[in-house]
């Protein structure tokens, strides 16, 4: 056959809002031991006993808010981009969207693959940081089925992209129609992790006294905080801000021991210090979701207006944009 195959993998999504394709995508996602690394018995217990059967009812009535006719954006926006950058790479590129968790499943994808003689095998999760629970979960999963076949092809994993030019120059884009100048203070807003699982990244290296916050250090390239920040760094300079004018925050916590500072803190916190209109980026995620749409559009947006802000307006996630169609061509095609 003479192509490559590339694989574009994301988290996932539940099937519809129901709450019991809501509760099957939890448990299939919270029972990876890589999202919670806790003692096994303890992490079923935690998980199947009182996560899933209590979140479930609760998080399938933020989905409800989240569906559209299309279903879920993160699914239709995950096929459209999967279609385009087929476009662009041409005939030399096989072109497969996946999601770990949820359908199309990368098990499916991956067995559907197998006997096609491909020369050679990209994994590309769609983090654009490191994360053990994210792109590594990825990588051990597809290692643990490719590792069972007859043949197995040139591997080639992309394991992070969280500083690559067109990444940055793709969000900056987007925040171009808004007019950062324009804006009281501007967030940048990260999926928020445990801080066992960053302390893990790096032992003997404390967080707290880390100077990833304001300049790339050596062991930042797979430390999600070092990650997130340099990410932050860069938008800000694509787009001409200065380091008074934007901070950086993590959202979605589960509990207090997760990283900080928390974004619906700080939202809070500068709606009381006067600021009226903020912007917010979320560049932990290409594609809208829950965490954008309902959780930043919504819910912090109200959260402002509470505490006396005027106008929180999200920054839209790349989704299936021209700009990051081309970018995906380039980190699929670069040499690294």
């Amino acid at each position: 056959m003479g192509k490559t195959a590339v694989i574009l993998v994301n988290v996932g999504t539940p099937d519809s809002p129901a709450v019991a394709d809501v509760r099957r995508y939890l448990f299939q996602f919270l029972n990876d031991r890589r999202v919670i690394d806790l003692p096994w018995l303890l992490q079923k217990v935690l998980v199947n006993l009182i996560i899933v059967p209590f979140r479930a009812p609760r998080s399938a009535k933020l989905y409800k808010q989240l569906w559209s006719d299309k279903g879920s954006p993160l699914l239709y926006y995950s096929q459209s981009v999967t279609a385009k950058l087929q476009l662009r790479t041409g005939d030399n590129y096989q072109i497969y969207n996946a999601m770990r968790y949820g359908n199309p499943s990368l098990e499916n994808i991956l067995k559907l693959i197998e006997n096609q003689n491909y020369n050679k095998i990209i994994i590309l999760p769609l983090f654009p940081q490191y994360a053990s629970a994210t792109t590594g979960s990825v990588f051990e999963f597809v290692l643990s089925k490719i590792s069972h076949w007859n043949v197995i092809p040139e591997l080639q994993f992309i394991n992070h992209f969280h500083n690559h030019p067109e990444f940055i120059e793709a969000f900056a884009s987007q925040a171009a129609k808004y007019n950062v100048a324009n804006w009281d203070h501007i967030i940048f807003s990260f999926h928020g992790l445990p801080l066992r699982q960053i302390n893990k990244t790096h032992p003997g290296v404390d967080c707290a006294e880390c100077l990833c916050k304001t300049q790339s250090i050596e062991e930042g390239q797979f430390c999600y905080q070092a990650a997130c920040y340099e990410t932050a760094r860069l938008i800000a300079c694509e787009t001409g801000l200065s380091a008074d004018d934007f901070s950086v925050s993590f959202q979605s916590r589960l509990t207090k021991n997760w990283m900080s500072p928390f974004t619906d803190e700080m939202v809070i916190q500068k709606a009381k210090a006067g600021i009226k209109k903020m912007l917010i980026f979320a560049p932990s995620f290409v594609a809208d979701c829950l965490e954008t749409k309902v959780e930043i559009e919504e819910e912090y947006s109200i959260l402002f207006r509470k505490h006396g802000g005027e106008q929180l307006q999200l920054v839209e996630s790349l989704n299936d944009h021209d700009r990051w169609i081309e970018g995906l061509n380039q980190i699929i095609t670069s040499k690294r």
